[in-house]
């Protein structure tokens, strides 16, 4: 009857409280009940109190008073021990709460972000296998779809001016940013852009260097107006002072692809080539060292434009750009890394 007294009043706060709260305070109140009693009965059994002016100090206190202290030191223990186990169940509740949610960031990070977005970029066809590959991969990462069109630089320069849409381009050289200059927010240069001379694996002209090319019956290079490798191919040729006399001999043949200029040469149609290094991996055909063609070195540069259609798809991939996963696929394919 005492206990049950002690306990009312924090029982009907318990009962409102508890309708509140997750079912562990409900929990934690009830081991109070228990822990309680058992503190309560041991009082019970221990010796009567002291009395002042009993014999030996020991004798009995009268009834009503020894119960009602006892009824208020009961009350008094419950309720700073019951205040104790709601502040330790509103802590733990709370470590809880920021437990679930550092346990779900790194989901919204790890899962696709950029699902139903999509990007458009202009590519040049020279860097096809790789840029691909790099598309793929932020795809597989975000979720993003990634519409693409390789294609020589004068034809995107072409479509970028015309159609004022677009949001990035990945061209061969900063020279071939210059027609799109208007459309043009920011230019990153992301690997080095490499000019090779290649011949056929026997090499039947002996042809060594660039000046070596006045001995092709069949020239292969990219045409000038539409490729930065055609445009390198005649600086090159022009800096050797041969440009004119291979000119006049009527050897030259132009593409408008770098990768169909390496086609044609493993296929046996030419002489010699001028192409890019990441092209010229084909079966069939060497890459000439010292040629002189290591000091037509470009820079590929990723442009974003100013016509971009979801800022936050192009704030993502330019940051992939930047990442070992891009840098491994630009090097597996022969680029160096600026």
């Amino acid at each position: 009857m005492l206990y049950d007294q002690a306990f009312l009043p924090i029982r009907l706060h318990v009962a409102s409280y508890c309708s509140l709260q997750e079912n562990i305070f409900v929990r934690d109140y009830m081991l109070l009940q228990i822990l309680s009693s058992s503190v309560y009965n041991q009082r019970n059994d221990r010796r009567p109190f002291a009395c002042e002016g009993a014999p030996g100090g020991m004798g009995t206190k009268k009834k009503g008073t020894s119960m009602k202290k006892m009824k208020n030191r009961l009350t008094a223990i419950a309720a700073v021990a019951f205040a104790a186990v709601l502040a330790c169940g509103v802590l733990a509740g709370c470590s809880s709460d920021k437990g679930e949610q550092k346990a779900e960031q790194p989901e919204q990070t790890a899962a696709a972000t950029l699902e139903g977005k999509s990007l458009n970029i202009y590519c040049g066809a020279g860097m096809t296998k790789p840029f691909q590959e790099i598309a793929d991969a932020f795809k597989a990462e975000t979720g993003c779809e990634m519409n693409i069109t390789f294609a020589n630089a004068a034809q995107i320069q072409t479509q970028i001016n015309t159609t004022q849409e677009g949001d990035f381009f990945i061209a061969g050289s900063a020279d071939e940013l210059k027609p799109v200059n208007d459309f043009v927010a920011t230019s990153t240069d992301l690997v080095k852009h490499i000019p090779v001379l290649v011949v056929p694996a026997d090499n039947p002209k002996g042809i060594q260097t660039v000046s070596d090319l006045v001995k092709c019956d069949t020239l292969l290079l990219g045409d000038p107006e539409s490729t930065p490798i055609g445009k390198i191919a005649v600086k090159a040729m022009t800096d050797a002072g041969i440009m004119e006399q291979v000119k006049a001999s009527g050897a030259i043949t132009t593409s408008t692809t770098a990768p169909q200029i390496a086609e044609a040469l493993a296929k046996g149609e030419g002489d010699a080539a001028i192409v890019w290094k990441e092209n010229a991996g084909k079966d069939g055909l060497t890459i000439l060292e010292n040629s002189g063609m290591e000091n037509y070195v470009k820079t590929v540069p990723s442009a974003e434009l100013t016509c971009v259609a979801d800022a936050d798809a192009v704030k993502a991939f330019s940051e992939f750009l930047q990442t070992e996963t891009a840098k491994s696929i630009w090097t597996k394919f022969g680029y160096e890394l600026v």
